[in-house]
């Protein structure tokens, strides 16, 4: 018997939503919301694969929110270093 034991990865796709980039995430917490629901129909590799993709667009949304952050700082480096 495989083990039931698979995250959902909610709580990181609900925060990457919130602070770092809304569609990625979005899509983490549909992904992250079928886990529970296939392992209680007894879908196991459902559950493993929808954890999977939860996990994968998590972190596609905290790198896409991450390099936006990086490219504002560095535009605004830019614009204040030529405004000189």
């Amino acid at each position: 018997m495989q083990s039931q034991n698979v995250p959902n990865y909610l709580p990181q796709a609900i925060l990457s939503t919130i602070f770092c980039c809304l569609p990625f995430g979005i899509v983490a917490i549909v992904y992250a919301a079928q886990v529970n629901s296939k392992l209680a129909a007894g879908d196991y590799e459902g559950a493993l694969s929808s954890s999977k993709s939860a996990k994968l667009w998590t972190w596609v949304s905290f790198g896409s929110g991450l390099a936006f952050i990086i490219l504002y700082v560095i535009l605004i480096i830019i614009g204040v270093s030529t405004n000189q």
